[in-house]
Order: structure tokens, then sequence, then C-alpha cells
């Protein structure tokens, strides 16, 4: 089991990762909420899931271990596999997360891409007990802001963008929250990682 990796990032292509161990390049897909936290070059500890399938084996790490366990409580829920999960935590924070299945807020959860009513509400049945445990002593995480695309270079507007359809929104509805915070508040940004999380916002009120 691999449940820690502490090394330099290589590459940054979302959701993926590559994180250069002693001269070992591990391959992690994130949440959102961490990858807008990398930078290549950077050294870094993410607290990983090790999943081993037939046909693949994959890492999947978070910056906050409590991320970890929420993704591997999510897991647990039947018809929620991890790209789902990845997903949810990439447009919720632990912590809104956890105030959503309290308040059994099923509108929140239907704007997650991949979530309709009867996975929402699957949700908050089988995560409502679990989580009044979780909500004792969670602390406040990163805001929140299948086909993998390749990022212009030097292009927030691209990544932002291709990062949205890695979580699996349609690309003219990433190309338009992008454009609404691109021409309003962050017009002048030139943080992919600020548009990703402005557009994650937008999308969810």
């Amino acid at each position: 089991m691999i449940g820690s990796l502490t090394g330099e990032v290589i590459y940054l292509e979302a959701p993926t990762v590559i994180l250069n161990v002693g001269g070992v390049g591990y391959e992690v897909d994130t949440p959102l909420s961490t990858f807008c936290q990398l930078k290549k070059g950077e050294n870094t500890t993410l607290w990983t899931h090790f999943v081993v399938r037939e046909d693949a084996q994959q890492l999947y790490g978070f910056l906050d271990a409590q991320d970890k366990i929420i993704f591997r409580t999510l897991l647990k829920v039947n018809g929620i596999g991890a790209r789902m999960a990845l997903g949810i935590l990439s447009s919720l924070s632990v912590e809104m997360l956890i105030h959503t299945i309290e308040h059994e807020d099923v509108n929140t959860l239907i704007k997650v891409p991949g979530i309709g009513k009867k996975t929402a509400e699957r949700l908050i049945i089988e995560l409502r007990d679990r989580f009044k445990a979780l909500s004792k002593t969670s602390s406040a995480t990163t805001s929140p802001d299948l086909e993998r695309l390749q990022f212009l270079p030097d292009s927030p507007v691209a990544e932002a963008e291709a990062a949205l359809v890695s979580l699996g929104y349609k690309p003219i509805e990433a190309q338009k929250a992008v454009a609404a915070v691109k021409n309003s508040d962050l017009k002048n940004s030139q943080d992919s990682a600020e548009l990703i999380r402005a557009a994650l916002k937008s999308m969810m009120k």
C-alpha cells in the first residue's frame, strides 16, 4: 500500500500530476482542489489512495489527509467510483460537502457533473451518519474553486477550460464559465488556478 508520496512536481495536466520520487515518476490523479495548489518544480507531499483493478493500477492523491478520508468514504457509496468521487471533491470543499449532506441539500449535489437526483439522494442517505462524526472534527480545506486534454502552453484560459472538461462539464459550459469570470473580476488574471476556482464557484451557484 502506498499511503503517501513526497517528491518534486515535474508534470501537470488536469487532473493528473507526475511526482518525481527518488528518480521514479509516479502518476497521480487529484481533485482540482489539490491540483490548483501544485506548481511545477516544487516539492510536495500527497496523501495517496492506491487502486488495483484487473485492467489498471491507479494512484489518487490529496494535499490534505482529510480529503483522502472523505474520498475513501465516498467510494463506499453504491455507484460512486473514483472518477465521480474526484469530481465531487473538485466541485465541493470537504466542509461544504459535509454541510450539504447534513442539510440534505440535493440541489447543490446535482450541480456536480454526473450526479443526478437519485445519486444525490443515495449519497445523503449513505453518508449522513458517517459525516456526523466527521463534521465534529473537520476543518476548512482549500476552497473549490474519460479523456484527458493537453493544455496549450502559456494559456490560463485553455488550462481552466480543459480542467473543467476533465471534471465532466461540457466544453461549451466550460468555455462560458471561464469567459464569464475572465471578463469580470478576473479580467487581468494570468493564473489558471484562480480562473478554475472562480468558474467552479459560479457554476455551483
